[in-house]
């Protein structure tokens, strides 16, 4: 988790690891998340860049506080960010990636039926 690139800021690239763990199931709903000085220690950072990481998902309503407990993954959590994380793409992704489609004069179709197996399993 410590692999950072200068395109986003690193509290970005934390809450989008946080979300990923949410999203891939390595934490549940009602699940303790790491704590913000065990996460700053792993990374060498500031805690208080981990803290709005964390402030950033309590804002959308996936993450809460538990005083004196840490923070806590929701109830709906996942289905949220799936709906969020969709949204994301359709607006911001897809017409990037459907205009490079179109500028490398690629067809769909071939795209989709292609033998590509998600990341880690063999073809």
């Amino acid at each position: 988790m410590d692999d950072f690139h200068a395109s986003q800021p690193i509290f970005v690239q934390i809450r989008q690891r946080l979300i990923e763990m949410i999203l891939k199931r390595q934490v549940e709903e009602g699940d303790a998340l790491p704590s913000v000085r065990q996460i700053a220690a792993d990374l060498s950072v500031n805690p208080l860049t981990v803290t709005k990481a964390f402030e950033a998902l309590v804002d959308i309503g996936v993450v809460e506080k538990r005083r004196g407990l840490g923070m806590f993954v929701t109830t709906g959590a996942r289905s949220a960010l799936l709906a969020h994380e969709r949204d994301k793409f359709l607006k911001e992704d897809w017409p990037r990636i459907a205009a490079q489609i179109k500028a490398l004069d690629l067809d769909l179709k071939d795209l989709i039926s292609t033998d590509i197996k998600p990341e880690g399993q063999a073809k």
